[in-house]
């Protein structure tokens, strides 16, 4: 047991140091410049970049569309872009046109994005969204198991358990009623990519 115990703390500790993304934290000035309300329908939407070879889910993002303001938590996630300026993996301004950017950034030849929406009440968002600010900045791996850890303070998302799989996060949010998915594909080349963070 104790044996187990140490390798658990060593795994731990490497996925930890994995973490060499810098912090991203914008001026509030340029925060509250860039806030974007989209308006209803009210939801949650979860973001799974999937491999296509290999069917493995290779990272999480949760979009927040909140009465106050719409936002992307992309917890240790790589896109940014100018006008989307990020504060500990809460990037604002998040509008048709970024969401547009951020979605062909991660769909190419090599992956496709399954995306979830779920409508929820305006408080939930909110309160989702709350959260979300204070749950960042996230270390590299532990994007889905943020993601989880946020909806697991959620009342009507207690039962969701915490994972550091993609898909697995994916898989229980697919049960909830309501869930509306989509696939997006590209035949993009991986290189392609760059044109959607300028």
């Amino acid at each position: 047991m104790r044996i187990v115990t140490r390798l658990l703390a060593l795994v731990g500790l490497v996925l930890l140091a994995a973490c060499t993304k810098p912090v991203h934290n914008a001026a509030e000035s340029e925060v509250a410049a860039a806030r974007y309300q989209a308006g209803e329908p009210y939801e949650i939407v979860l973001f799974n970049v999937v491999n296509n070879e290999r069917g493995s889910g290779e990272h999480s993002a949760l979009m927040i569309n909140a009465p106050s303001q719409r936002v992307l938590f992309d917890p240790a996630g790589s896109w940014t872009h100018p006008l989307s300026p990020e504060v500990n993996d809460v990037h604002y301004g998040f509008d048709d046109n970024q969401l547009f950017r951020y979605t062909y950034y991660h769909a190419r030849r090599t992956h496709h994005v399954r995306i979830q929406h779920l409508q929820v009440a305006p408080e939930t968002a909110e309160y989702i969204l709350r959260l979300a600010q204070q749950e960042g900045p996230v270390p590299d791996a532990f994007c889905a198991k943020s993601i989880a850890h946020i909806l697991q303070q959620v009342p009507e998302f207690a039962w969701i358990e915490s994972s550091f799989y993609p898909n697995a996060l994916s898989d229980q949010f697919a049960t909830i009623p309501g869930v509306v998915e989509e696939n997006v594909y590209s035949d993009a080349e991986p290189t392609e990519r760059q044109q959607y963070t300028q």
